[in-house]
């Protein structure tokens, strides 16, 4: 049977006057820079089915997750399971769930789902007859290790080799830009899907609304003939656009967006097209535990602890998340892997760390694995093992950091039986 592939895209920019998130302080949006898309990819082949749904958010919590896939189940028929939402991480959009001072905008909440169906249908609507290539590149100079290690063995997040103190950037980047794409008969793309790694916070702070630099990659792949281009963001939890080794200078969200953009077509134009495709899905779920807290982690004051943009934001929340501790025990994480051929899209629900990431795709081999951060599910974030020796803001205790050290590994692990449960496909 053929590959049937079908892409659409929606706008789901918020109104001015709802509250953006990002920055765990209440910010009201004013002003729209550029808009907000949710982007929907969807392949049959063989008489298997599998989508892509990317919103231009900073996160997905699992309850609106269920919400959609239930809808797609319902309105369209489609087998929810088989369906994995990724946000980009997009610290400039619509409060779509509480964190720090902010509150979840409900409304927006419902909308968002709804818009997100009638996407979905017209993505269906769209397939057709299709060839699908799938590639990799690599950009060195997007992302950066925001991480900067202490003479003192403590580290700084967005450290700066301008400080006399700073020793050394911690860990990797991922480097690697790994493509999608659908063509028709006549060689004319129908969409395409670009992973990386790396977080876009560009307006976090400010009262705009934007896409950020996934924006701009997909504006600028739609310039030169690519209809629709989801953004699967990586495991990008503690890599960013600005570079330490140049005293915290930003990359600007236009040009990470254009380079990547470039990056995308380059390997486009290098694929080697299939008519054929072997499709699977599967997903598994595990309990991760949470922090085993102190006074000092409560308060602030353990070793590296690094608190941005108002400490007593966390002094409001800390109770609430050590009540939600006492009360849950665990946090459940669903992994969920899209096998396409020899690639697997391999979801983690959280902000984790690149070495995480690295971890999952070198055990994966001699599957070719992609990692897509921020997926079905936000678990806050996850960042490796050793991190927690040298604290820094991923690591410092609160709302969006409350899992014990060896959640990384159990995240790690399962996605490794997930992957070595799946159908053997080779190339």
């Amino acid at each position: 049977m053929a590959i049937q592939a079908g892409f659409a895209q929606i706008d789901i920019t918020p109104h001015v006057g709802t509250r953006k998130i990002g920055w765990l302080k209440e910010i009201i949006g004013d002003t729209i820079a550029d808009p907000l898309y949710a982007r929907v990819a969807a392949f049959e082949s063989n008489g298997e089915a599998l989508a892509f749904i990317q919103l231009d958010t900073l996160s997905i919590r699992w309850t609106q997750t269920n919400a959609i896939r239930q809808r797609l189940a319902a309105q369209h028929g489609y087998p929810g399971d088989h369906v994995m939402v990724a946000a980009v991480h997009n610290h400039a959009g619509p409060a779509i769930a509480n964190c720090g001072d902010v509150q979840r905008d409900e409304h927006y909440v419902q909308e968002l789902v709804e818009k997100v169906a009638t996407a979905f249908g017209d993505a269906l609507d769209k397939r057709q007859e299709a060839q699908v290539g799938l590639g990799s590149g690599f950009e060195f100079d997007v992302a950066h290790n925001r991480r900067v290690v202490q003479r003192d063995g403590t580290v700084r997040t967005h450290g700066s080799f301008k400080d006399p103190n700073a020793l050394y950037v911690e860990g990797p980047i991922d480097p690697e830009v790994g493509v999608l794409a659908a063509r028709d008969a006549q060689g004319r793309l129908l969409g395409a899907i670009v992973n990386y790694a790396c977080h876009p916070t560009h307006h976090g702070g400010d009262t705009v609304f934007s896409g950020g630099y996934p924006g701009v990659l997909a504006a600028a792949m739609q310039a030169q003939g690519c209809p629709v281009t989801l953004f699967l963001n990586g495991a990008a939890g503690n890599i960013h656009t600005s570079d330490p080794a140049a005293g915290g200078a930003d990359m600007s969200m236009e040009d990470a967006g254009r380079t990547l953009a470039g990056d995308a077509l380059g390997v486009i134009g290098d694929m080697e097209f299939r008519t054929e495709l072997q499709l699977a899905s599967l997903r598994r779920t595990v309990d991760l535990p949470y922090r085993k807290t102190t006074e000092d982690e409560i308060h602030g004051t353990v070793r590296g602890a690094q608190r941005f943009v108002d400490p007593a934001i966390y002094d409001r929340t800390i109770p609430g998340v050590v009540d939600r501790i006492r009360q849950q025990r665990v946090q459940p994480a669903e992994v969920q892997v899209h096998f396409i051929d020899e690639y697997a899209f391999v979801s983690l629900p959280g902000e984790c760390f690149v070495e995480l990431g690295l971890d999952i795709k070198q055990r994966a081999h001699p599957r070719h694995a992609l990692v897509v951060g921020y997926a079905n599910g936000m678990v806050g974030y996850v960042p490796h093992r050793a991190a927690f020796d040298r604290g820094g803001y991923e690591t410092t205790f609160g709302a969006n950091s409350r899992l014990a050290p060896e959640a990384g590994d159990l995240l790690v692990d399962c996605a490794q039986e997930a992957l070595a449960s799946g159908p053997v496909f080779s190339r």
